[in-house]
């Protein structure tokens, strides 16, 4: 599509309020060039302040060209921003223009802070235009907020930066996929019709047997690729990403010696800088016309399609690699959910048929065989009749029973099945995607990063003013520069560690002052709910606290991130992501580490207590064991950080941030309703919450698989609830991203990075947390150990009697001994213990069967490990990183690509033979060529070198060529005289 000298020159500088074809605030004023990116920027003005400048008006003017070059009669001040204006009996050139960059042609004062963002804003956007970018702006700058520069980049910029990037562009070669015939291709047929109401309806999605071949875009090879029309050629995800490279690495050395557009976002130069949206996301006309928005919005984030499948390859294509890999990995967890639900319920259910056939139930309900347990508390608590915790001992069934273990082992697996089918799901998405092979973006250094080196080099400067220039601008931060940052980052999450402990231990005198107080109520009933009301009330304030601190810990993880002053966004990223799991894996699980490992461990034994503050005893286990109170614990955080973090501080908070901001702008509303000026696309995205990373939304999901993986041995119900809660937030994240978020650049990635080791090492830690909780906090280990060593018939009966030691009463120290007891005179007491009785010559020492059960415990750890560590690794055996489909489809994309391109080379040969024999036939002292013959004209597409592509001058005999090499090929395009103008040396490709 070549354009008239007249069309590439288009203003760049119109009126938006009255655009010839609006286009819904997508394109410039003149309803073709695409709105690609904005730039937004708050103009203030101040009437009490006087500006140096004010007297000027053409200081702060700049003549532009739509194709992104600067006219030659300007001069290099105009050019760089300097001013030099235009006297007024000049005549304009054709195309050129003259953008108010300053001030709005009114001798209004402005601080001299906005004077200096107004010349920095000047020389950057004339460094744009430099690079080929279009520019367009308001003709009328607002005396207050915001002010909206439009980017557009032309197709020669599209076709340079998609070369410098490597983008991968679809061929005209294209090859049908192999279907394994037979028994597969019927069920594969089978699965697909029962999976058509669950596939989202997403026009022109292709689910076909044909694919085209990819390769690296270049301008070499224009004709290779499939291009049915410029405008469309790349997407606009793909144009956004263009132009955010040119803005990355764009300088204003003149004004304030910083690079990109993140710098001076930091600076306060511009207020945000985003690709625009594709229109609204309600669909207004008809169903066929709907754009990608429209379509994401209808077919993936609404609650009503919950039960469809995602539309994954239009998430990447409107949203980009990055954020398609973690809507992919979300969606490949929650399927993979489902059958871990399966198996809990099952396991669950289990539980509950066979409670009423426990044995050890059973007997602590037995009222007949009057277990008197000694008090719970010093002085003011009674003897106490086993038989009254029978529903606890009941409830701890539902959970603790032979299922568990198998349970376990089957998490435990399930969490590396998970990640090797993730695997290969990612490389299924690369291969699709055509991320094979991509390599890591070149990054620029972070705002703060050049911040302190600039200083560091002004400093350095003053101190050595000999020193040479070349060897200040090679200085990088060393490890001395950022010791006073690795300090205070030590120190500070030392003091975060003990803050969470802190939580937990005060949580714990909670509990045990509690516990007391309730124990000295005269009230019988009050004192039959101790065990229940504490542990209630208990687990809702460490859930509080939790979620206050999580709150904290991710802001001061921002915080320690910034002072070790990273250079790279990658490098941040990565460090702000482990700082932040480690402090939020800590707040999270630690009360469930405490109820888990520690409660009842250390509480010793009647007429021995450990005592806290010398009053207060430590905290035991309910009769039933610790694993019913690990249940009720893991329970309540889960679904309270599910329900209240993950779902109502994500819908709540925006809404509120919403609601803030609308009545913020009310006025401004107002005022623009009656100017009668619809608001147009960037009005509308400018308003949206900012795009600040995929951080929070991965944090989230990796804490639930925590929830999910390390303690399910006490709550197999744990992956139902994650599978209900994943349900909602795919939905909430889908909607949040396509209607309340700005328009995230479209980044590239091959994997989800450091997360997935993440995941990884949370897989092998919950093979030994489960196996501890199996082995130490369940009963399971004491129970097998009493069936095949001490009982007599070799069933359960007896168990409950063998698990209780006895104390003798005269015992107690002076003054812990209950006072008006109930129950009669009584001389021993029972307590949950391996101890000898005080008739034995090692009264109160540990018992054989301590020993026993301690050895049958470590045992058993390190049996379940290892056999399922070795589980594991045949699983990842038998499952292959990269399908086979995948390897064939790589090995015979490579063999048509090479074909593609020997092809091209034979015909470019076969052309050059024809040309020196049809040259050998002409007679002395003819044309070599004529212009009216039918050879290609060098050019975009042409493959001739331009030797050979003359204009048809000269009447003298032409020399021969060498031999042909195909090195002589070239990209330069000679100087046409039909085409050139002072601005080509730019834009062409």
């Amino acid at each position: 599509m070549q354009t008239s000298p007249t069309e590439d020159k288009i203003p760049v500088v119109s009126s938006a309020s009255s655009p010839q074809v609006s286009g819904e605030g997508l394109y410039f004023a003149d309803g073709r060039r695409k709105v690609d990116y904005v730039l937004v920027f708050h103009q203030r003005r101040h009437s009490s302040l006087r500006s140096p400048t004010s007297t000027s008006i053409s200081q702060d003017r700049l003549s532009v060209v739509s194709n992104g070059n600067f006219p030659q009669s300007a001069g290099s001040d105009v050019a760089a921003g300097r001013g030099g204006g235009i006297p007024s009996g000049e005549a304009v050139s054709v195309g050129e223009v003259f953008m108010e960059l300053g001030g709005g042609g009114e001798n209004e004062p402005t601080e001299p802070a906005d004077h200096e963002m107004r010349l920095i804003r000047q020389e950057f956007e004339a460094n744009l235009v430099e690079a080929g970018l279009e520019i367009e702006r308001d003709r009328d700058l607002k005396t207050h907020g915001p002010s909206f520069t439009r980017l557009h980049a032309p197709w020669p910029v599209l076709c340079r930066e998609a070369e410098f990037l490597k983008i991968k562009v679809p061929t005209k070669t294209s090859y049908e996929l192999k279907e394994e015939g037979g028994f597969s291709t019927s069920i594969s047929t089978v699965w697909r019709k029962l999976n058509q109401p669950f596939q989202p309806k997403v026009p022109h999605q292709d689910h076909g047997s044909t694919k085209f071949l990819s390769h690296c875009f270049s301008r070499d090879k224009l004709h290779l690729y499939h291009i049915t029309s410029k405008d469309t050629f790349f997407d606009n995800a793909t144009r956004g990403r263009i132009v955010y490279e040119i803005l990355r690495r764009t300088v204003c050395v003149r004004t304030c010696q910083t690079i990109g557009i993140s710098t001076l976002i930091a600076k306060g130069v511009y207020d945000a800088a985003f690709p625009i949206h594709d229109g609204d996301y309600k669909v207004i006309g008809h169903l066929e016309e709907r754009n990608d928005r429209q379509v994401l919005h209808e077919e993936w984030a609404r609650y009503s399609a919950f039960y469809k499948y995602q539309p994954i390859d239009l998430v990447r294509k409107y949203f980009g690699e990055k954020i398609g890999l973690y809507f992919a990995w979300l969606g490949v967890y929650t399927q993979l959910l489902v059958p871990a639900s399966i198996v809990g319920i099952i396991v669950f259910g289990y539980g509950v048929a066979t409670v009423n056939t426990d044995i050890p139930s059973l007997e602590m309900c037995d009222e007949r065989l009057n277990f008197t347990m000694c008090p719970l508390c010093d002085g003011a608590c009674d003897f106490w009749q086993l038989s009254t915790a029978c529903g606890t001992a009941r409830a701890s069934h539902l959970f603790d029973n032979p299922a568990t273990v198998f349970f376990a082992i089957f998490m435990s697996l399930w969490a590396v099945l998970f990640l090797e089918h993730w695997k290969r799901r990612q490389i299924s998405l690369s291969f699709s995607w055509d991320l094979t092979g991509i390599e890591e973006d070149e990054e620029h250094p972070r705002p703060k990063y050049e911040t302190i080196l600039l200083q560091k080099r002004q400093r350095k400067q003053k101190n050595k003013k000999k020193k040479k220039k070349n060897e200040l601008a090679i200085e990088k931060l060393t490890w001395k520069d950022r010791l006073p940052g690795y300090f205070i980052n030590v120190s500070s999450i030392l003091f975060m560690f003990g803050l969470t402990f802190s939580a937990v231990f005060g949580v714990i005198i909670y509990r045990i002052t509690v516990s007391a107080l309730m124990a000295m109520s005269p009230d019988p009933e009050t004192k039959s709910n101790v065990r229940v009301t504490v542990t209630a009330t208990a687990v809702i304030i460490n859930l509080v606290v939790i979620l206050i601190l999580d709150e904290i810990y991710g802001a001061v993880a921002v915080w320690l991130t910034e002072l070790e002053i990273p250079k790279t966004e990658t490098n941040f990223e990565e460090r702000l992501i482990l700082k932040a799991f480690l402090l939020k894996f800590m707040n999270a699980y630690a009360p469930i580490f405490y109820v888990a490992f520690f409660k009842g461990r250390f509480a010793g034994r009647p007429g021995s207590y450990v005592y806290v503050f010398n009053d207060y005893r430590m905290e035991e286990c309910a009769p039933g064991g610790c694993l019913i109170e690990l249940c009720i614990q893991l329970s309540i955080i889960m679904l309270g950080k599910q329900l209240i973090q993950n779902n109502i501080f994500e819908i709540g908070i925006p809404k509120l941030k919403k609601l803030v901001r609308a009545l913020k702008d009310k006025g401004r509303a107002v005022q623009e309703k009656e100017e009668e000026r619809p608001p147009q696309q960037w009005n509308l995205d400018y308003a949206l919450v900012p795009f600040e990373g995929l951080t929070p939304e991965y944090m989230e999901m990796i804490i639930q698989f925590g929830f999910v993986s390390l303690f399910v041995a006490s709550f197999p119900l744990a992956p139902l609830f994650a599978l209900l809660n994943n349900v909602i937030e795919i939905r909430l994240d889908a909607k949040k991203f396509v209607t309340e978020l700005r328009r995230p650049v479209a980044a590239r990635a091959k994997d989800i990075g450091i997360w997935y080791n993440i995941l990884s090492g949370m897989g092998k830690f919950s093979v030994i947390i489960n196996a501890f909780v199996i082995s130490f906090t369940s009963d399971f280990i004491p129970r097998l150990v009493y069936q095949y060593m001490y009982s007599h018939t070799g069933t359960m009966h007896g168990f409950i009697d063998h698990t209780l030691s006895y104390f003798n009463v005269s015992n107690f120290k002076q003054g812990t001994a209950p006072q008006n007891s109930q129950l009669g005179d009584i001389t021993v007491c029972r307590y949950k213990d391996y101890r000898e009785p005080p008739w034995s010559p090692d009264a109160y020492q540990f018992s054989k069967q301590y020993w026993s059960v301690l050895a049958a415990r470590l045992a058993f750890v390190i049996l379940f490990q290892n056999l399922v560590m070795f589980l594991s690794l045949v699983v990842a055996w038998v499952i292959p990183d990269v399908p086979k489909t995948i390897v064939e489809q790589l090995k015979r994309e490579k063999k048509l690509l090479v074909d593609v391109f020997l092809r091209e080379e034979k015909e470019k040969f076969q052309l050059i033979q024809s040309l020196f024999a049809k040259d050998a036939t002409l007679p002395p002292g003819s044309h070599v060529l004529h212009p009216a013959q039918e050879i290609p004209i060098p050019g975009r597409y042409s493959t001739l070198p331009p030797s050979l592509a003359g204009d048809g001058g000269g009447g003298g005999p032409r020399a021969r060529c060498r031999a042909a090499s195909f090195s002589q090929f070239s990209r330069k395009i000679p100087p046409s005289p039909r085409n050139e103008n002072e601005n080509s040396r730019h834009t062409a490709v």
